[in-house]
C-alpha cells in the first residue's frame, strides 16, 4: 500500500539521531527514577524479610493508580508545551506549566489528605495477606503523604521534555538516586549512636522524601543558572495559576493516559486479588518481578513519549508531513531498544529477581513470572506509539477506546482463566496476551484510518 503522504527522504536519518538524542537521557531518566524506588525495595526486602516487602508491593498498584492522574496530566502538558516550543510562544509555555504545576499540586494535597482514610480499607479490599496487613497500611499512609512532593517532581520532568529538554531531568533523578542510597538504610535501621530510631518500613518513605525534595531544590537552581524557560522567577510565577480554558485542554489531551494507567492499574489490581489468595510468597514475588519488568517497560514509555512530544512539535512547527516519519522512528527505537532489553531480562531473570530477596520459593515464582511478562512490554512499545502520535494530532477517541477496552476487558478474565487452568504462574500470561491484541487493533485504525483521512487532512 502506498503512504500518501509526502515525506521527504532525507531527514529521516536526522530524525532518527533526534530520536536517540532525546531517548538516551530520557530512558536514564526512567531507570534513575526506577531505581530510586528499586533500592528502597531491596532494602526494606534485604532488611526486614519478605513480609516487608510483600507489604509494599501490596501498595505499588495503588500508586500507579493514584499516580494515573499525574500521568495524564503530564501527558497533556508535554503536547502543548512542545506545540508552544516548536510556535516559539514563550509566554503560552509558561502559562502552560503555570496551571499544570497547580493542578497537580491541589491533586496531591486531595489525594494525600485522602490517604488517612482510605489506605485501611483499600488494602484490606485488596486482600492483602493478614500477616503482612498492618504494615501495609503503615507503608500506604507513608506514601501517600508524598503526594503533593512527588507529583510537583513529576510534572516538572514532563513540562521539560516537552522543550525537549531530557538532560535536565536525569541529572535531578542522579540527586535523587543519591540521597536515597545514603539515607534510606540509616532510616530503616536507625543509628542509636546519634540518637536516631529505626523507622523500618517508614525508613525508605522518609528517604524519598528527602531525596525528591533534594532534587527538586537542584531543579530549581539549575533552571534559574541557565535562564531557562521555565526557570523558577517571577515570569513564571505571573504564570502560576489556574487557567480554565487551559485545564480543560489540558485534561482532554491528558485523558487517554490517564485513564490507560488508571484501567490499568485496576487491572492489576484485580489480578494481584488472584495472586493474593496464594500467600505472602506469591505477592513478594509478584512485587520482585513488578520492579523488574518495570525497567523493560521505560524505553517502551520513553518511545512513545518521544514520539508524541516530536509530533507535537511538528505540528506547532506546521510540518505536519513529519508525522509519518516521527511514528517509522518511533517503531524501529522500540523494537531496537524495549526489544533488546527484553532478550536481555529473560535470560538474566533469576539473577535480577534475587537481588530483592532470598528466599529461594519467591524466587523461583518471580523468574517464571518474568520470563513470561517482559515480552509485553514490545507490544505495549509498539501499540503506544500509534497512540502516542495520533494524540498529539488531536485524535484521541478511539486510541483510548481501544487501549481502555483491551486493558479493561481481557486481563482479569484472562488472568483467572489461565491462573485456573495451568496455575498460578500462568496468571501473567495475561499480560502480553492482552497487549498484542491492542498492538494489533491500534495498527488497524492507524492504518485503515487515520493515516488516510485525518494525517491527508492535516497536510
Amino acid at each position: 500500500m502506498t503512504d500518501p503522504t509526502p515525506t521527504p527522504a532525507a531527514p529521516a536519518p536526522s530524525l532518527n539521531r533526534r530520536f536517540l538524542v532525546f531517548l538516551g537521557p530520557l530512558v536514564l531518566t526512567n531507570i534513575l527514577q526506577a531505581l530510586t524506588g528499586t533500592v528502597n525495595h531491596i532494602y526494606v526486602g534485604r532488611l526486614l524479610g519478605a513480609d516487608a516487602l510483600a507489604a509494599v508491593a501490596s501498595f505499588m498498584p495503588l500508586f500507579l493508580l493514584f499516580s494515573a492522574f499525574i500521568f495524564g496530566l503530564g501527558t497533556g502538558a508535554s503536547i502543548l508545551v512542545g506545540q508552544a516550543h516548536g510556535a516559539r510562544n514563550t509566554q503560552g509555555l509558561r502559562a502552560v506549566a503555570g496551571t499544570t504545576l497547580w493542578a497537580g499540586l491541589l491533586l496531591g494535597l486531595g489525594l494525600a489528605g485522602c490517604g488517612v482514610l482510605v489506605a485501611q480499607p483499600l488494602m484490606a479490599w485488596l486482600g492483602t495477606p493478614a500477616d503482612v496487613l498492618p504494615q501495609a497500611v503503615v507503608y500506604a499512609r507513608g506514601m501517600m503523604a508524598l503526594f503533593p512532593v512527588l507529583f510537583t517532581s513529576m510534572l516538572t520532568a514532563a513540562l521539560l521534555r516537552g522543550t525537549g529538554d531530557t538532560v535536565t531531568p536525569l541529572r535531578a533523578l542522579g540527586v535523587s538516586l543519591a540521597v536515597t542510597v545514603v539515607l534510606a538504610p540509616v532510616f530503616i535501621r536507625g543509628v542509636p549512636a546519634i540518637g536516631l530510631p529505626a523507622q523500618g518500613i517508614l525508613g525508605g518513605v522518609v528517604a524519598l522524601l528527602l531525596a525528591t525534595l533534594a532534587s527538586l531544590g537542584w531543579t530549581a537552581w539549575h533552571l534559574r543558572r541557565r535562564a531557562h524557560v521555565l526557570a523558577p522567577n517571577r515570569a513564571l510565577a505571573a504564570q502560576l495559576r489556574l487557567d480554565g480554558t487551559l485545564l480543560r485542554t489540558l485534561v482532554w489531551l491528558g485523558v487517554p493516559t490517564g485513564l490507560f494507567f488508571i484501567t490499568g492499574s485496576l487491572a492489576d489490581l484485580g489480578v494481584l486479588r488472584l495472586v493474593n489468595t496464594h500467600g505472602a510468597a506469591a505477592t513478594a514475588a509478584w512485587g520482585a518481578a513488578s520492579q523488574v519488568m518495570s525497567y523493560v517497560l521505560f524505553p517502551a514509555m520513553a518511545v512513545a513519549i518521544a514520539s508524541s512530544v516530536f509530533a507535537a512539535q511538528a505540528i506547532g512547527a506546521g510540518e505536519s508531513a513529519q508525522l509519518a516519519a516521527v511514528t517509522r522512528s518511533g517503531m524501529r527505537m522500540n523494537l531496537l531498544l524495549t526489544g533488546g532489553l527484553a532478550a536481555l531480562v529473560f535470560v538474566a531473570a533469576p539473577a535480577a529477581v534475587g537481588l530483592f530477596v532470598a528466599d529461594a520459593r519467591v524466587v523461583d515464582i518471580a523468574t517464571r513470572v518474568l520470563q513470561i511478562t517482559v515480552w509485553g512490554a514490545v507490544f505495549f512499545g509498539l501499540a503506544s506509539v500509534y497512540s502516542g502520535v495520533m494524540r498529539a494530532s488531536g485524535t484521541v477517541l478511539v486510541p483510548t477506546v481501544i487501549s481502555l477496552g483491551c486493558l479493561a476487558c481481557l486481563i482479569v478474565p484472562l488472568g483467572w482463566l489461565l491462573g485456573r487452568q495451568f496455575g498460578l504462574v500462568a496468571t501473567w500470561l495475561a499480560y502480553p496476551a492482552t497487549y498484542f491484541a491492542a498492538l494489533i487493533l491500534q495498527s488497524l485504525y492507524f492504518h485503515g484510518v487515520w493515516r488516510h483521512k485525518v494525517l491527508h487532512r492535516m497536510v
